[in-house]
């Protein structure tokens, strides 16, 4: 299965896909990374954000 037909049929949880520079770039489905809330907590460097699922099933970042 090439790389195109494994992104649209979502057959794995994270997939790889390469760029024009072959940088390596991670797809993780949105529900496996909630795992069934609403939001969660991402500490970058010591910052903590959250990542919230809206009424309108759309994703927000905020510090």
């Amino acid at each position: 299965m090439d790389r195109l037909t494994e992104q649209k049929t979502g057959t794995t949880s994270l997939t790889g896909a390469t760029t024009d520079s072959d940088t390596r770039i991670v797809r993780i489905k949105s529900e496996d990374l909630l795992q069934q809330q609403r939001e969660l907590e991402i500490d970058h460097h010591g910052r903590i954000y959250r990542l919230r699922l809206t009424q309108l099933n759309k994703l927000i970042l905020t510090a």
